[in-house]
């Protein structure tokens, strides 16, 4: 069949499936993850996985639009709002995942470098899961403006992360030499170059598309216009292997910041024309997840996810605690966190690909990784919207903003 058949048959699907959940009174992102998973492998196969691989360009499509809404709403006035709790949030949520993990896993199998390495999987969010939530319930408020920061920002942090854990995990199965110790340097220089890269891009065509905006009134203009430059940052991320996800964030944050009212033009005609990419996005997230993969999943998995949420929930919580945060942003920030897809499988393959020439205790570790990961990310992808619509519900924080999907 061509592939727009299948665009067609996601977004249908995905629509019904939406529908389905929300009369269940769960956020629509849930029917399109179970949409995707009835259409993929571990049901009909329509979907099938070398299929999928050609549908890839939307998951960059929707993860560039996702992150350039993000940056939208991180407004500089609103961040000195928060103060330097939110620095306190997204480092005691991230270490405390790292942390509790790197723990459970020691504990299980007393192998230091498969410690690392989940311990390094966990800090990794996924924005578009709990960005899409607060879109559909229009979302705002002090609990809101926060999740939107630390989704946000904990992914780079994330992968800064797992270039020093990935260091140290290669230096335990090698040994400490000088052949290892200049392997160290080479590990952390890729992703240094990555995030500095991604800010760099991502804050030059913010400059652009504000100079663009300034020249065009029309609505159409600016959709087009918005479209063409957040492709644009996406694409050249790619070709220079830089993070597309903190590159969009980037540009977003600094055009909010430096043309308020354009943003708010661009920020609208984007929204409006969102929807069935982000229906197509998540069909698509959900067919990746094969049900198959659960049973291997194992203790390790499940200490893994045991791990990985009370770290984020913990982490959150003593961060915001610490920094006297308001009440609903300690109580329910680590809820609309926990949501965990694209970043960490991508540094699964990535592990995957770096790990598996080094031996049988590499090609160990790799597989246990990947079918882990994969594996755990159907949880963490189902139950994440859920507790993140909990979450900004008991913060009474459904239905004050403006814009919906």
């Amino acid at each position: 069949m061509d592939i727009l058949f299948f665009i067609g048959l996601a977004i249908i699907g995905g629509f019904i499936g939406g529908k389905v959940s929300n009369r269940l009174k769960f956020p629509a992102v849930v029917g399109y993850l179970i949409a995707g998973l009835i259409l993929g492998p571990s049901f009909l196969n329509i979907f099938s996985l070398e299929r999928l691989g050609s549908l890839n360009v939307i998951n960059d499509i929707a993860l560039a639009l996702v992150a350039f809404i993000i940056g939208s709403e991180m407004r500089l006035c609103i961040l000195r709002k928060m103060g330097k709790g939110i620095i306190a949030i997204i480092l005691s949520e991230t270490f405390g995942a790292f942390l509790l993990v790197f723990i459970g896993v020691y504990l299980l199998t007393h192998k230091l470098h498969i410690a690392l390495i989940f311990g390094a999987m966990a800090p990794a969010s996924a924005p578009a899961g709990t960005a899409v939530v607060l879109q559909e319930y229009r979302a705002k408020g002090p609990l809101t403006n926060a999740l939107y920061a630390v989704v946000g920002l904990d992914d780079g942090l994330a992968i800064m992360i797992y270039a020093f854990a990935a260091a140290l995990a290669k230096l335990s199965i090698v040994g400490s030499t000088v052949g290892s110790t200049k392997s160290f340097l080479e590990i952390i220089k890729g992703p240094v170059i990555e995030i500095l890269g991604a800010i760099v891009l991502g804050a030059l065509l913010a400059i652009c598309l504000g100079y663009f905006m300034r020249k065009i009134r029309s609505k159409k203009e600016v959709l087009a216009i918005s479209l063409a430059i957040i492709m644009l940052c996406a694409g050249l991320a790619n070709r220079f292997h830089f993070s597309l996800i903190l590159s969009n964030l980037t540009m977003g944050m600094v055009f909010v910041n430096l043309y308020l009212f354009a943003n708010r033009r661009s920020a609208e005609s984007i929204n409006f024309i969102s929807l069935p990419i982000y229906i197509i996005f998540f069909v698509i997230a959900g067919a990746h997840l094969q049900i198959n993969l659960l049973p291997a999943m194992g203790l390790l998995g499940l200490i893994y996810i045991f791990c990985r949420t009370f770290g984020l929930i913990g982490g959150a919580f003593l961060g915001a605690t610490v920094s006297k945060s308001k009440a609903v942003i300690r109580k329910y920030l680590g809820l609309g966190i926990l949501s965990q897809a694209g970043v960490a499988i991508g540094l699964a393959i990535m592990a995957t690909r770096e790990f598996s020439s080094l031996g049988a205790v590499g090609k160990n570790l790799s597989i246990l990784v990947i079918n882990n990961i994969a594996a755990t990310t159907i949880i963490f992808e189902i139950i994440g919207p859920i507790a993140t619509k909990f979450a900004i519900r008991q913060a009474g924080e459904i239905g004050k903003g403006k814009i919906k999907i």
